[in-house]
């Protein structure tokens, strides 16, 4: 497998408290990664520097092995292929399941160009099969403002899908869901590690053990512990400044 991302000696400050501190951690290609780690760990900060929403201090931060993330604001960091899902869905609560996803694809999407565009049989089939996989199929007619909780964050999950990004960022996507949308989101989120990365920032530990991946921790703005979630979880070190007893 090659590597996707690289963050290396990685520091941000702000107003003196530092965020990040030292970071350094890979991501393969493909990999489904998890990160964990107590409120103000950095997670957040870690995010926002991958998609170019906040610039580092010093440090590396590469995408497959070439191009230097530093260098790159928002804008360039999506049209590299690099998604963001924030924990608060937003959809297109008027809009039909269906045409959420429409809106979203990595088209022209300009008011004119959208005002004229008449969809093709491809782009049918696209929104046929991202509805699929994000489970929403039989509610494709279904306006998106009548969703659960849960649906609404696997309808947003397949807008980032419908742009086709290389890398996923998911934060947080089992907030507020039922036992069973958290076992199902984690079910989604394995279908399409693989063919796409996808790194996510979550604090519920059961859904991370059902996404049976690596698992990074964070702790004052550096990697505390690396390993499966048996293996983090029995370090003593996450255990006093995480999990608890």
């Amino acid at each position: 497998m090659s590597i996707q991302l690289t963050l290396d000696g990685v520091n941000r400050s702000f107003d003196g408290f530092k965020a990040i501190n030292n970071l350094s951690l890979t991501v393969e290609k493909g990999e489904l990664r998890a990160v964990i780690g107590p409120n103000g760990a950095g997670k957040t900060t870690m995010m926002d520097i991958i998609t170019g929403k906040t610039r580092p201090d010093s440090g590396v931060v590469l995408w497959n092995q070439s191009v230097d993330l530093t260098r790159e604001d928002e804008a360039g960091a999506a049209r590299l292929g690099i998604g963001r899902k924030f924990q608060k869905p937003t959809v297109f609560e008027t809009q039909t399941v269906e045409d959420n996803i429409a809106l979203a694809l990595k088209e022209d999407r300009s008011v004119w160009a959208t005002l004229v565009h008449r969809r093709t049989a491809i782009e049918t089939a696209k929104i046929t099969e991202i509805l699929k996989t994000v489970k929403l199929a039989d509610q494709r007619a279904d306006v998106a403002g009548g969703l659960s909780h849960g649906q609404k964050q696997w309808l947003e999950i397949g807008m980032l899908l419908a742009q086709d990004p290389e890398l996923l960022l998911v934060d947080e996507p089992a907030a507020g869901m039922t036992d069973a949308e958290t076992m199902r989101t984690a079910e989604l989120l394995r279908s399409i590690a693989g063919k796409h990365t996808v790194i996510v920032v979550e604090h519920d530990m059961d859904f991370v053990r059902a996404l049976g991946c690596r698992v990074t921790v964070l702790h004052q703005g550096h990697v505390l512990a690396e390993g499966s979630i048996d293996h983090v979880s029995a370090n003593e070190q996450v255990i006093e400044v995480y999990l608890g007893r």
